[in-house]
């Protein structure tokens, strides 16, 4: 009995301990939306996909470009004026020397002669039509980013149905762990009143054998599951991207969806689909490519207009010794028209194209439609079925926990023996291992029903 209050103390100490650190279902999935490397991917994406379809992005603003620049340049000559003479600035006539022969005219040195030049101009360009093709570019990048948010949505329905499958199955082999430390309670308790009853005599050694095999085969059991726990621990901190080593108890309460909102749901199923209106998304992007794509036989217009400044200070030279400024502002407005009448047929290709990829968009909605329309019913049928199978072990548990305690009483008055006790033991672990079991089954069905109806996101877990 010694054996039996501590192993049962403990059991109430790590209780307690772990109720402090009880992980609710909210705070799973907030770990997992703010945590989880595939919700922040597919949230980055969404963010591309925000940037893309910006007027920024549309290509209905003008372009406007900046130049500008600036010389210096320094120059050292020397001029000569081989042949030439110098004259009389009076009477033109060339000047002598002492000799009598002509003076030849001087070298001329310029020295440190500096030149600059600066310009600056700026350039706008607008395309005022395009051929009614960025209209549709940015109808379709809108569409893109609605597009982006639903596979987002897609990506956060699958991450927290993977979270849950993680989350139930802790909850599972808690629930069993609590199951079989139970078991190994009563077979305790079996063994200390097989001993006792073997020192008084009333029974044989055969008894108390017995229920240590059985001690010991229950202890590794527990021992089993309790691993088993660490272990899907871990799994379920790589869902939400948190230390692989925390511990923590997990929400063992399940409540189901009214049925009556499980027939409303399904009754809008096709419009709340993420899949389906992925398609429609698809559908539409497809159909601005092709509108887009016609605009190749429209002409373009566009509008140009540019102001510039030029200051040029040239150096001064051999004939003409003064600095020479010339600063010069220019503007000018243009407009262009342009039409390519015939590409070589690219463009009509362009658009066969873009009529035969929308056709196989259609063609592929309505295949995604059936199979859509096939998986929620048969997620329903596998939810009711998985309810029915829970309720059916709710009572099963019922039957065998009152056999086991009918068990339990003629085993102490003497009219079974240990190895029927035994027997009944085991039907009720079984019996609440399977309920469990089916319980969370169920579950798991529900929201795997919800996706498919496109509710998961709408409804309380």
């Amino acid at each position: 009995m010694r054996v039996l209050f501590l192993f049962v103390s403990l059991i109430f100490i790590q209780n307690l301990i772990a109720q402090d650190n009880l992980l609710s279902k909210q705070e799973a999935i907030d770990k997992v939306l703010q945590n989880n490397f595939g919700v922040k991917i597919a949230q980055n994406n969404v963010a591309i996909a925000e940037n893309n379809k910006s007027l920024l992005n549309s290509n209905f603003l003008p372009s406007i470009t900046g130049s500008a620049g600036a010389n210096y340049q320094r120059d050292d000559s020397t001029f000569e004026f081989p042949g030439q003479f110098l004259f009389d600035q009076e009477t033109g006539e060339v000047l002598l020397d002492d000799a009598g022969n002509p003076v030849p005219r001087p070298d001329t040195n310029l020295y440190k002669a500096e030149a600059q030049r600066y310009n600056a101009r700026v350039t706008v360009d607008y395309l005022l039509f395009d051929g009614l093709g960025r209209i549709f570019d940015l109808k379709r990048l809108k569409e893109e980013y609605n597009l982006s948010e639903l596979q987002a949505r897609e990506t956060v329905e699958t991450s927290i149905v993977q979270l849950f499958s993680i989350y139930y199955e802790v909850a599972r082999i808690s629930e069993n762990i609590d199951v079989l430390a139970e078991t190994y309670a009563n077979t305790q308790e079996r063994l200390d009143r097989a001993e006792y009853a073997f020192e008084y005599g009333q029974n044989n050694k055969l008894d108390v054998l017995n229920a240590e095999v059985d001690l010991v085969n229950d202890s590794i059991s527990l021992m089993t599951e309790r691993q088993l726990i660490k272990n899907t621990l871990r799994d379920l901190n790589v869902v939400m991207n948190t230390d692989l080593e925390s511990t923590f108890k997990v929400d063992t309460t399940v409540v189901f969806i009214d049925p009556i909102d499980l027939d409303t749901f399904f009754k809008d199923a096709e419009e709340n689909n993420v899949s389906l209106l992925q398609a429609k998304t698809n559908m539409s992007i497809n159909d601005y490519t092709l509108k887009s794509a016609k605009s190749v036989f429209l002409p373009t217009v566009g509008l140009s207009g540019f102001y510039g400044w030029n200051l040029n200070q040239n150096a001064p030279g051999a004939f003409f010794p003064g600095v020479n400024v010339n600063n010069t502002r220019n503007f000018g407005l243009g407009a262009t028209l342009t039409w390519n009448i015939f590409d070589g047929g690219r463009g009509i290709t362009q658009v066969k194209n873009a009529k035969i990829l929308l056709d196989s968009q259609d063609l592929a909605q309505q295949q995604l439609l059936q199979q859509v329309r096939r998986d929620i019913s048969n997620a329903r049928g596998n939810y009711e079925n998985s309810l029915r199978v829970y309720r059916l072990q709710e009572q099963n548990v019922i039957t065998a926990s009152d056999n086991f305690e009918r068990s339990n009483e003629r085993y102490k008055l003497g009219q079974i023996t240990s190895v029927e006790l035994r027997q009944a033991q085991i039907n009720l672990l079984n019996a609440e291992t399977s309920k469990n079991q089916a319980k969370y089954t169920a579950k798991l069905a529900e929201l795997q029903y919800l996706q498919q109806v496109g509710q998961l996101l709408n409804v309380p877990f």
